[in-house]
């Protein structure tokens, strides 16, 4: 819809990805600064502060912050994809707070309609927009009824703190319990910030096995990651406090299952 085609993109490495030597934006840097690297300085980059899809990788901060001074030092737009984890899934309406960044552009969607409603929004530095009413289109741009609930939703769970505590406390809760999984089960980790954690199994066909069992006592999770290693809990900002230690027992229970 934007004219360009999807084939003009690079993928990078994400936060942790080498070493812990090696400095993480040098492979970077070396390629943006050396005309002969073959590398176009690109207009912009893009980036998940913890990647949904890519198996619940979380961002340091300090990363995030040393790549928004990396782009800022080089002309290049930041953008920040917060499609799932914007809307307060991390905690913070934005999942980049916690990183004290400004990108020029963000990318919401999901839980931004309020009421399961499609609809999609891409905030601009105002700088920026250059796009005029109706040029750019997509297929969650919203209709009536999802921009009523939408707002309904931003002045009823952002009039205070209230909904990013209570996400605080229940991503705490999910953390404990997957931290004991981790701890009483060899090849089994965790990862995650918030209402957003992975269940990490060293051998992927355990944690699709594990999702196959919580699907049949009721409990819809999906597995993410390159190998689907990881099984990734998203479970909505309203969920009581019961429902929640309901779905987290399901889990444990399968986890048990597949991993004795």
């Amino acid at each position: 819809g934007a004219g360009i085609p999807l084939v003009h993109s690079t993928p990078m490495p994400f936060d942790n990805y080498f070493d812990g030597e090696m400095p993480d934006f040098h492979w970077f840097e070396r390629v943006l600064d050396d005309s002969g690297s073959g590398l176009n300085r690109p207009a912009a980059v893009i980036v998940e502060t913890v990647q949904g899809e890519g198996g619940v990788n979380v961002a340091r901060p300090e990363w995030l912050r040393a790549l928004a001074d990396l782009c800022s030092s080089r002309d290049i737009l930041l953008i920040v994809d917060d499609v799932q984890m914007g809307c307060g899934r991390t905690g913070p309406f934005f999942s980049f707070e916690i990183a004290g960044i400004t990108p020029d552009i963000v990318t919401l969607s999901k839980s931004i309609g309020g009421y399961g409603l499609p609809m999609a929004l891409t905030l601009f530095k105002p700088e920026l927009d250059v796009w005029t009413p109706g040029e750019h289109n997509g297929t969650f741009r919203g209709n009536n009824p999802a921009f009523v609930t939408a707002t309904a939703a931003l002045e009823q769970y952002w009039a205070d703190d209230q909904l990013q505590l209570s996400t605080a406390a229940k991503g705490r809760r999910i953390g404990e319990i997957f931290a004991n999984l981790a701890d009483s089960f060899d090849g089994v980790s965790t990862r995650g910030r918030g209402m957003v954690q992975g269940l990490v199994f060293d051998d992927p066909g355990k944690a699709v096995k594990v999702c196959g069992l919580a699907f049949d006592e009721g409990l819809l999770a999906e597995t993410s990651g390159p190998s689907d290693e990881v099984v990734k809990l998203l479970p909505p900002l309203t969920i009581t406090h019961d429902e929640l230690n309901h779905g987290l027992s399901i889990l444990a229970e399968a986890t048990a299952k597949v991993c004795a």
